[in-house]
């Protein structure tokens, strides 16, 4: 296997990566057509074996302090995407890829990286393994038609809400029981040294 930057001929591989190893998690629903391209610098590196993306991470990165991340007051990057296929898991792919994002992070003079993710146990349990904390967490919550005739929406007459994707960030518990599905979505940080 190597860890390599990523090119333009491998956005297929990428995405196949990439919804193969969301498809058994929290996010199994956000599925992307296209690799995103970043505005600011970035980090986007892919794990490669027997000529096949097995793992990817993508990392964007600050020029100034909390144009993209949250957590501090330092130049900061946001890992966007990292995924590692899932017959290619538990053989430290993921660990390997932060490992050489951190030598290029380091090199940036980013102080820190931050990600987000939800409430699949597996992955929070990897980013505390590789030495991040937990700093925020607010709910993911989806609501069906009938999770949503519980509400009184402002919309037009003509206009039907069949579905709903929402950020909560208040705690009621009568709130978080009416969605169809609900997620804890974790800010993840991790000090660069």
């Amino acid at each position: 296997m190597i860890i390599r930057p990523y090119t333009d001929t491998d956005e297929q591989g990428w995405l196949r990566c990439r919804v193969l190893a969301f498809l058994n998690t929290a996010y199994f629903d956000n599925v992307l057509q296209k690799k995103a391209h970043y505005d600011r610098p970035s980090i986007e590196l892919v794990a490669i074996e027997q000529n096949k993306v097995v793992g990817l991470i993508d990392i964007e990165y600050e020029e100034t302090p909390r144009t993209i991340c949250t957590a501090y007051n330092t130049v900061g990057g946001m890992i966007w995407h990292v995924a590692v296929h899932p017959d290619y898991q538990h053989r430290r792919i993921g660990e390997k890829l932060l490992e050489a994002a951190l030598k290029e992070a380091k090199t940036a003079k980013l102080t820190y990286l931050e990600a987000w993710t939800r409430d699949n146990p597996p992955i929070p349990r990897w980013y505390e393994k590789m030495r991040f904390t937990q700093k925020y967490a607010y709910h993911h919550l989806y609501f069906d038609e009938t999770a949503l005739e519980k509400y009184d929406l402002s919309v037009p007459a003509q206009v039907h809400p069949m579905t709903m994707f929402a950020h909560y960030t208040g705690s009621d518990p009568d709130v978080l029981n009416r969605a169809s599905r609900r997620h804890l979505c974790m800010c993840y940080v991790k000090r660069i040294i």
